[in-house]
């Protein structure tokens, strides 16, 4: 489980971000679960009462991201969505529970998709250097699309946790129109920790265009 304090702008600790595996089933069928849960709290909750909670399902025996789904709800707007992918038909279904006139077949590019805050903690495996990139296929919401995920360089990071040298990711729309967030000109980097084998993705940031939302890790606890 990774769990990380969420800043706005100067205003720290404006919400948390809590990301959990478990395992379900056994044998071939077996599952990892991933799941996220997102919250405001303290005093930015009365000015903005957010609560968000995102659910992936990954086939164990070949790592294939089976169905994603979403829920959030903030004042009186409320968000439910799911994607269940078929690989022999390069398809995947979207449905929107409250607008089920948004629902729609999807078609998949190539490549094994995955949910785009786990692609990004994903990257700690590629062990990358500055200079280099590396695609990944990311779903959000009811798009599917490709990005490039670019290594800048390293930087030294501090959190309650201790100091951490990082190398600092930069996800961009290169090979593909921008869409989605990106579309809108918003900025995601990463900070991925190269002290130890564990890689720790210790820092999120995205940048729109009115603010920056940072969250930063405050716990970690490894694999039993």
């Amino acid at each position: 489980m990774l769990s990380y304090s969420v800043r706005w702008g100067f205003i720290p600790a404006v919400g948390t971000i809590e990301i959990s595996a478990d395992k379900l089933g056994a044998g071939k069928d077996a599952v990892m679960r991933v799941t996220t849960l997102t919250a405001t709290w303290g005093l930015a909750r009365g000015i903005f009462p957010f609560d968000g909670r995102g659910e992936s399902l990954y086939r164990i025996r070949n790592g294939r991201l089976i169905s994603t789904s979403e829920w959030s709800a903030y004042r009186d707007k409320e968000v439910k969505n799911s994607i269940v992918f078929d690989y022999d038909k390069g398809s995947a279904r979207y449905v929107d529970d409250f607008h089920p006139e948004h629902s729609r077949v999807i078609e998949m590019p190539v490549g094994n998709p995955s949910d785009l805050i786990l692609s990004l903690i994903q990257t700690r495996f590629w062990n990358l250097v500055p200079g280099q990139q590396h695609d990944a296929v990311v779903t959000f919401e009811d798009q599917i699309y490709l990005l490039t995920i670019h290594a800048e360089g390293y930087e030294y990071i501090w959190t309650t946790l201790g100091d951490f040298k990082c190398l600092v990711l930069v996800p961009r729309m290169e090979k593909t129109p921008p869409l989605g967030m990106f579309k809108k000109g918003s900025k995601v980097r990463v900070w991925i920790e190269t002290d130890d084998e564990r890689h720790l993705p210790v820092r999120f940031e995205v940048g729109f265009k009115f603010g920056v939302g940072t969250a930063t890790m405050t716990d970690y606890q490894p694999p039993k």
